[in-house]
Formats: C-alpha cells, sequence, structure tokens
C-alpha cells in the first residue's frame, strides 16, 4: 500500500505546473508541457526530517514535498489473510519564505502564494484510489509559524488501506 501510495503521490505532484500567466494546471498522462510552464513542485522523497538537517543535507530545489507515513494501525478483517486500515500520510510542503505579509507589506501576494500552492495539491490528490487504498483526502493542515528561510507546511491526508495476502 505505501509504495503504491508513495508512486500515486509522485505521479499526480508531478503533472501540476505554472503556467506564464499564473494559472495553475494539471497535465494528464501523456501531455505535452505548455511552453513557458514550470513545474509546480520541483523535488518529492520521501520525509527524513529533512527542514531539521537542511544545511547538512544535498540541496533540493523548492518547492518540495516530503512524504511521511505515520504509523498504520491495521485491523484483522480476515485474520492472517485480509485487512483494513485508515492511515494518515503527511506532506511536508516546502517553500521559500518570502518575507512579511502584512497589509504593508510589498512581497504579501508573493508570500501567500503558499496557499495557492497548498489548495493546488489538494485538488490533485483529493479523492484519489488505487488498488491498495481509497479516498484519499485532507484531513489536517498545520502551518509552522517559527520558521526562518523556508516555511514548512504539513499537509495531512487520510484514506483507507487494505492488505490482503492471496
Amino acid at each position: 500500500m505505501r509504495k503504491e501510495l508513495y508512486k500515486d503521490i509522485c505521479a499526480s505532484l508531478s503533472r501540476l505546473y505554472k503556467l506564464a500567466d499564473g494559472s495553475y494546471i494539471k497535465l494528464q498522462e501523456g501531455d505535452d508541457v505548455p511552453e513557458g510552464a514550470e513545474r509546480l513542485i520541483k523535488y518529492i522523497d520521501l520525509w527524513n526530517h529533512n527542514v531539521e538537517f537542511i544545511e547538512q543535507e544535498e540541496a533540493w530545489d523548492r518547492p518540495a514535498v516530503f512524504v511521511e507515513f505515520t504509523p498504520i494501525h491495521w485491523t484483522a478483517i480476515h485474520p492472517g489473510v485480509e485487512y483494513r486500515a485508515e492511515p494518515v500520510i503527511n506532506l511536508h510542503v516546502v517553500t521559500d519564505w518570502s518575507g512579511s505579509v502584512s497589509a504593508e507589506s510589498e512581497l504579501r501576494d508573493e508570500g501567500l502564494e503558499v496557499f495557492d500552492l497548498l489548495d493546488e495539491i489538494h485538488e490533485s490528490l483529493s479523492c484519489s484510489s488505487g488498488e491498495t487504498y481509497a479516498e484519499l483526502d485532507l484531513a489536517e493542515s498545520l502551518t509552522n509559524h517559527n520558521h526562518e528561510d523556508v516555511l514548512e507546511s504539513i499537509e495531512s491526508y487520510q484514506c483507507v488501506a487494505f492488505k490482503s495476502l492471496k
């Protein structure tokens, strides 16, 4: 389930693009990238406390998304054969901090674009499903208010997961 879910999240987020006019699109598999479009999410990986060790790690482009699987509590439907769970998957969305977003700030609109990015991620992932999971949807949002050069927002998604031994 985790492998499929991770690959599906990566595939979905990799198809998000920002057009030259500032609007967003999600390409379908096989679509050509429009001229001047820029990938919205520049780096995707599994979570490894990446923000805490940012100076020690290999540099990664931003915006970046790190996928964290929280502990999964399985319930046996048929012990030893079939299980269900409702796992929580945290997406750590890391962006550069643009500066103050106060009413007087010249950087206000640019600084608040992070919330547009989170909305685009949600639209891209909402209610997705696969062979081993269904109904992936947003459960919680956490915005880091204690940051320096990068801003980390954690978007928690939950789904119904299936594990079956055949």
